[in-house]
């Protein structure tokens, strides 16, 4: 099963609010506070859930069709990254990234045919929209 980046992000939340919680951690010094608060995590989710539904409503996907899902998955982080703040870093990034070819491979896709007949590396299939 593949984990949403946000699961992870969410649970790091969960963990310093604990920690400050208990006296073991200063609010100051809780970087998962700062870097993800809930509602930048609920409006990534509220874009993975769409990709998601449109990946699972694939049925014999041209590589264009494929390509429009991703390219609306990453305009609507695009969005979400510009309205909470540029909040998707260098860590960020590569974990959506990763998450987006994940669930076209788990889909049944193949990333490395896809990717290879448009003459770019499997690693840039979101380059061509993402500002994050």
């Amino acid at each position: 099963m593949i984990t949403r980046p946000t699961e992870e992000w969410g649970r790091e939340v969960q963990d310093q609010k604990g920690r400050i919680a208990a006296g073991t951690l200063a609010e100051q010094d809780a970087y998962a506070l700062k870097l993800w608060p809930e509602a930048f995590l609920a409006a990534v989710d509220t874009a993975l859930d769409a990709y998601e539904a449109d990946v699972r409503s694939f049925s014999s996907p041209s590589d264009d069709e494929v390509f429009a899902s991703v390219e609306r998955v990453v305009v609507a982080l695009n969005s979400v990254d510009e309205e909470h703040g540029r909040r998707i870093e260098t860590g960020e990034r590569e974990e959506l990234c990763e998450y987006i070819d994940d669930v076209l491979t788990d889909a049944g896709i193949d990333v490395d045919g896809l990717t290879s007949r448009r003459d770019i590396d499997r690693a840039e299939l979101t380059d061509e929209w993402r500002d994050w």
